[in-house]
């Protein structure tokens, strides 16, 4: 923050503290609000209160540190002869609290697992999310407005959206970040720092919404379409912004129950186009596609078609317990046209399709909610050393010091956890994964969202009211508790996946016994 070079001294603010002249100090910084009082959202006597006085143990107790920059119009100076003590983060800067970064990103550790050009892509990426998604995903996730085209315009040119795909041939060629990452060497490495860096703004809402339709729902045409000039076609549109694209399979009558699927697809008696109808139920960017990857029921078996929006698709917004910038919908297939030359993969074989997606979705997915965890660590330490209660700080009460280690103790696991998975994935040919890796993802994705579960349970107990407030001190906390259920139930509930990863095991059971 640009703070104007006039010096005071503290006995020359104290004499500011009149209805006509008020100033404060927070952190060596002077403020001068006395035409602010009137706008000040928590009421003009707070103000009062500290006028003439260093207010920065009063501030922080009430404010995030980023209300300064949102309000520096308001400094008039600096104390003379005094240097600020806290922090005020630069994008793209690393966080120095303890345990808010992954250990290979804090100076003192070492990890196998990651190069140069790893770190090179985090510090790029991290930086673009500062400067470009986070001020977008504030807005989208308090209004509920869907993400806005010039952001997704500026991240097709910044190679962003095609990265967010993970490794393949799409990528090469095309300039990632400014030549932070070759096409050719981005591994799931660099897949996962996509998913994880993405969650920093904490905005679960917009999470969604920021085309993660495009994440699991281009990776049918990429892998499945037949045809290459209709493969090249929609992948340009999709890429370059300027169409968007949804995975349509959960149903009201089908959810982990994929087969169960009866949105129907009869082919035409000249055999050239298949008539869907039906409906789709929570439909992740479903409102604002252009195009959708639908499962159907062929008569014979599950087929996947994409379907473009036109005569006979309706969509509609369905309310969550997340933001609406997410673009969470209901979808009516009437009577709806598709040629045949839009099938995915098989007829009736669509099952595969389906499956197939399934891993890197549930990977991603569990890259997310680690990643978060890992953000509300950071924010309940920050909070705990800073908030008095009973004249003392939080963090010197033992009872808080235990809900944090546990806290930390469970994103540091799961982050060990998926980094080995990740390793696997790195070293394991398609059918490998597919072979050897759906039980333990699925297993990691269930516990996972078991520990969200208890980090966001402790993290309400640490910051109490505002962990229930969606603005202020306690954003992030009130948006993770609200959220955190979403990762449980969407792309698998923990019940199916856990069974998942039993019954792969039981599948290499040898015939030994007790």
């Amino acid at each position: 923050m640009d703070v104007p070079s006039a010096t005071f001294t503290r006995d020359e603010v104290a004499k500011h503290n009149t209805e006509d002249s008020t100033w404060f100090i927070i952190d060596t910084v002077v403020y001068d609000v006395s035409d602010f009082l009137d706008a000040h959202p928590g009421g003009e006597a707070v103000l009062r209160q500290v006028a003439g006085t260093d207010a920065t143990t009063a501030f922080y107790n009430l404010h995030r540190h980023e209300v300064l920059a949102k309000y520096a119009d308001l400094a008039v100076g600096t104390i003379k002869g005094e240097k600020q003590s806290i922090l005020s983060p630069k994008p793209g800067d690393l966080s120095p609290v303890p345990y808010a970064e992954p250990l290979w990103l804090t100076p003192a550790f070492k990890s196998p697992y990651y190069k140069d050009s790893h770190r090179r892509l985090q510090r790029a990426f991290r930086e673009f999310v500062d400067v470009h998604i986070t001020p977008v995903a504030l807005e989208c996730e308090r209004n509920g407005t869907h993400i806005t085209q010039e952001l997704i315009e500026k991240m097709s040119a910044a190679g962003v959206l095609h990265m967010r795909m993970g490794p393949g041939k799409h990528l090469h060629g095309v300039n990632l970040l400014n030549g932070a990452v070759d096409g050719k060497e981005f591994d799931y490495f660099h897949d996962m720092i996509m998913s994880q860096e993405g969650v920093r703004p904490g905005c679960r809402g917009f999470q969604d919404g920021n085309m993660a339709g495009m994440v699991i729902g281009l990776t049918c045409i990429l892998n499945y379409c037949k045809d290459p000039a209709m493969k090249k076609r929609i992948s340009d549109e999709v890429f370059s912004g300027q169409k968007k694209i949804c995975l349509a399979i959960t149903e009201a009558f089908a959810g982990s129950d994929v087969a169960g699927l009866r949105a129907t697809a009869v082919k035409t008696p000249d055999g050239k186009h298949y008539i869907v109808n039906g409906t789709k139920k929570w439909i992740t960017n479903g409102v604002f596609s252009d195009y959708f990857v639908c499962g159907v029921n062929t008569g014979k078996g599950l087929s996947v078609l994409l379907i473009e929006r036109g005569e006979g698709v309706e969509t509609k917004a369905i309310k969550t317990s997340y933001s609406a910038a997410a673009g969470t919908t209901y979808i009516t297939f009437d009577n709806v046209k598709v040629p045949v030359e839009n099938l995915l993969g098989e007829e009736h074989k669509g099952i595969y399709v389906i499956l197939s997606n399934f891993n890197h979705e549930r990977w991603t997915m569990t890259c997310a909610t680690i990643r978060y965890m890992r953000l509300v660590v950071e924010e309940s330490l920050k909070w705990a050393h800073q908030r008095l209660v009973f004249g003392k700080r939080l963090i010197d009460q033992p009872v808080i010091r235990l809900k944090l280690a546990k806290m930390i103790a469970l994103c540091e696991s799961h982050q060990s956890w998926l980094e080995t998975i990740t390793y696997q994935m790195c070293n394991m040919s398609y059918a490998e994964q597919a072979k050897h890796l759906g039980g333990p993802i699925g297993l990691l994705k269930m516990s996972s969202t078991r520990a969200a579960h208890e980090v966001a349970d402790d993290a309400v107990q640490i910051w109490g009211g505002r962990g229930l407030t969606q603005t202020g001190m306690g954003r992030v906390i009130e948006n993770f508790q609200r959220t955190y259920k979403f990762d449980a139930i969407l792309g698998g509930a923990e019940e199916v996946l856990g069974d998942l990863g039993v019954r792969q095991a039981m599948k290499f059971m040898p015939k030994a016994m007790l």
